[in-house]
């Protein structure tokens, strides 16, 4: 599978890390609106292909899989670009800005029949059938309510700070806490309410979610880009609860009963940086002629989308580009 990456930032880094391991992949091409940066980039992840515009590698026949790795505020640009041009895309979290521009997306990709993907690594991660698993085993009881936090020192980080760029917490790290109760609790949700802290130029710093489940199960979600946070994950049940350690990236399950004693404990398999399931997620399903991923169909993705796109309207925080 011939693969390129179409914006060649920190998080193409770590991409270009995690192909680097799989052996259906080829470092085949990245794009860059700046050719020396795309040609160092090349050259530093043995890529064979670098290109000074998106425009060029959409254009060339031999590229299969894109990885879009562009801020949030261009993720619908570029996805169409690659889409219209009859290539299958992986696309960086948050999906795209708001739930419109994703499901003209998902539209389009029926239209054209290529493979379009969330890049929402902890949906394609082993572990995430393991918490399914130790839920679902029943060891907590009757399963009530989950916490779960993400946070990263990012308040000076441009990306993060500017509407422009569709900054703030939420699209950014408060879609790990989201995606996370999802996973556990599923979609059923009656009701969402939400808080935020805003910056001066009118993006949250840090924020809080509650979502209220049709039958009583509530989740209790905060992600901040001011301060660093525990990163963890716990669901309670009436007969014990579960810590995940990092909701990101799982690094171990533990289980405690009624006396808040651990009575297991779930190590996580080993990984490159987690990055390379979603890769691999995409070659399958292109190879069996599917246009999205299991591990995060398009239905997924769009209800993600609604979410988010309803949490900022309680807060009315709009990006200049809606």
């Amino acid at each position: 599978m011939k693969f390129a990456i179409l914006a060649p930032g920190r998080m193409a880094n770590a991409m270009a890390l995690a192909v680097s391991s799989i052996p259906d992949v080829e470092r085949y091409a990245v794009a860059s609106r700046d050719f020396d940066r795309a040609q160092a980039f090349a050259e530093k992840w043995d890529f064979e292909k670098a290109y000074g515009s998106y425009e060029e590698m959409v254009k060339d026949p031999e590229v299969e899989l894109v990885y879009i790795a562009s801020p949030h505020s261009h993720h619908y640009e570029h996805a169409k670009l690659c889409i219209e041009h009859g290539k299958n895309v992986l696309v960086e979290k948050a999906f795209t800005v708001n739930a419109k521009q994703a499901e003209e997306l998902v539209a389009l990709s029926k239209k054209n029949n290529v493979l379009l993907a969330e890049a929402m690594w902890t949906r394609y991660m082993p572990n995430r059938q393991m918490i399914s698993d130790v839920i679902n085993g029943g060891v907590i009881g009757k399963v009530t309510s989950l916490t779960a936090n993400l946070g990263y020192a990012f308040e000076r980080v441009e990306r993060m700070q500017e509407p422009a760029l569709a900054g703030g917490a939420l699209l950014d790290v408060g879609v790990y806490p989201i995606n996370f109760a999802l996973m556990a609790f599923g979609d059923k949700i009656k009701n969402i309410d939400a808080t935020a802290v805003m910056t001066e130029k009118g993006v949250d710093l840090m924020n809080s979610v509650t979502l209220t489940y049709e039958d009583g199960r509530m989740a209790v979600l905060h992600s901040s880009m001011a301060a660093v946070t525990d990163r963890q994950g716990v669901i309670n049940g009436d007969n014990g609860f579960i810590e995940v350690q990092n909701i990101n990236n799982c690094e171990e399950i533990r289980v405690y009963n009624l006396d808040r004693k651990m009575v297991a404990r779930y190590e996580v398999s080993e990984q490159v940086n987690g990055y390379e399931y979603e890769v691999v997620a995409c070659i399958k399903a292109i190879r069996e002629g599917k246009i999205e991923c299991e591990e995060m169909p398009h239905e997924e993705t769009l209800r993600v989308m609604h979410i988010l796109d309803s949490i900022r309207e309680k807060w009315n925080m709009k990006y200049p580009c809606e």
